[in-house]
């Protein structure tokens, strides 16, 4: 099957955010610029990138879908988990020792991926705007528990998967048809007026933009579900504005969209050593646009051939890609040799 332009450019574009979020985040107190987009960028990026996964999920529920899962998701995080925890030993990053209960960093999202895909088993039995405001509502109303939080990623899990079942449910023909170019002017003008909101009002606390902190923790054990109410709100309208905005043609970049679980995966040592070598000392606002175009460039080389080839067993634990590309024209003589 040909893959579709459109999802490659949407995901590529939501992992590019992903990285240029985690570089701008510790300048967030010297660069104005970097707090507003940091919070601008973490307001729907999670959201979208969440929602395009959901869209692929539509065999979840199989027997041998699961498993595949259990191979292609659980093992990867158990391979990462370890993985990060030695690097972030030899870098000298603190707090690098936590439990497998605890995912590292970015790692929480392959444990909610898998749950995703579990809870949809349930969720897909409902008729889809039942399902939606049900698991809205599940994600408002787990801020009220206390002791749900960044353990087995449990609070994000509950809390993104509406995004996730909205994925599942939309067709492509849905998503196309919002294309017009009146609902594309509509889309510039409702991220560029949230920018603007984001750049003249005070900056929200970044633990309510993860998803992963209960109320109490937050300072409002009664009010967090109105204010959660409010961010799925924004994250909504932001997600499809930029979808509206994706371009459906293939470009000279789509194909990197091919690959963002490496990116995902992999930008870490790249971040996490940019941070604890302290490599960027920045305070100008112009800046923002060099640390766009390394983000850019970070993104370009995870998703380059041979470093797919060199990592695709720890990203999918498949070795059959290596083997193939690694193989020596003269160890494919003797193969064929051999069988003749």
């Amino acid at each position: 099957m040909q893959r579709e332009a459109y999802f490659d450019n949407a995901k590529l574009l939501f992992i590019f955010l992903v990285v240029f979020g985690h570089i701008i985040q510790p300048l967030k107190t010297s660069i104005p610029l970097a707090d507003v987009l940091y919070q601008w960028i973490y307001l729907f990026h999670m959201p979208a990138f969440v929602l395009v996964s959901g869209f692929f999920a539509k065999g979840s529920g199989k027997k041998l879908y699961i498993l595949k899962l259990v191979k292609r998701i659980l093992l990867p995080y158990v391979i990462f988990h370890i993985f990060y925890t030695i690097y972030f030993y030899g870098i000298g990053k603190n707090g690098w020792d936590t439990s497998i209960v605890d995912p590292h960093w970015g790692l929480w999202f392959l444990v909610s991926l898998f749950c995703w895909h579990l809870l949809l088993i349930l969720f897909k039995r409902f008729p889809a705007k039942w399902g939606i405001f049900l698991a809205f509502s599940i994600g408002i109303g787990i801020g009220y528990v206390p002791f749900i939080n960044e353990t087995f990623s449990l609070s994000r899990t509950f809390v993104f998967f509406p995004f996730f079942l909205m994925g599942f449910w939309f067709s492509k023909e849905k998503l196309f048809r919002m294309q017009t170019i009146n609902r594309k002017w509509i889309a510039i003008i409702v991220l560029v007026a949230i920018f603007a909101v984001s750049y003249f009002t005070p900056t929200i606390q970044a633990q309510w933009l993860f998803g992963s902190t209960p109320y109490v923790q937050l300072d409002a054990p009664i009010y967090g579900g109105i204010f959660r109410t409010i961010l799925y709100s924004i994250a909504i309208l932001m997600t499809f504005a930029a979808l509206t905005l994706v371009p459906r043609t293939r470009l000279s970049f789509t194909h990197l969209g091919e690959q963002t679980m490496y990116v995902y995966l992999l930008h870490g040592l790249f971040i996490q050593y940019i941070r604890q070598a302290n490599l960027l000392q920045l305070e100008q606002n112009l800046d923002i646009i060099g640390l766009a175009v390394i983000a850019a460039a970070i993104v370009w080389f995870l998703s380059t051939k041979w470093v797919i080839s060199l990592t695709h067993w720890l990203v999918e634990t498949d070795y059959s890609l290596g083997k193939r590309h690694w193989r020596t024209p003269a160890t494919k003589r003797y193969k064929e040799e051999k069988l003749s």
